[in-house]
């Protein structure tokens, strides 16, 4: 069973959490709803990796957020 890594990042400017996977290409995603994307990461992964002839995908995924807030 593979096994990746998942960085949600979230973007001030845009206000939506992205994910980004560097050993799986294609994979940037976005939402306002961190639970929403992670659920479209895990939609999206098969489809991207194309696994041929695979009747079930399965993969283990690490999802890691990074998140800055500034307080006064």
């Amino acid at each position: 069973m593979n096994e990746y890594t998942i960085m949600l990042t979230w973007d001030d400017e845009a206000s939506v959490w992205v994910a980004e996977c560097d050993d799986i290409p294609g994979l940037i995603l976005e939402s306002a709803s961190f639970d929403t994307l992670v659920e479209r990461v895990k939609i999206a992964i098969p489809d991207l990796l194309e696994q041929d002839g695979a009747g079930h995908f399965q993969a283990k995924l690490h999802f890691k957020a990074d998140r800055l807030a500034v307080v006064a």
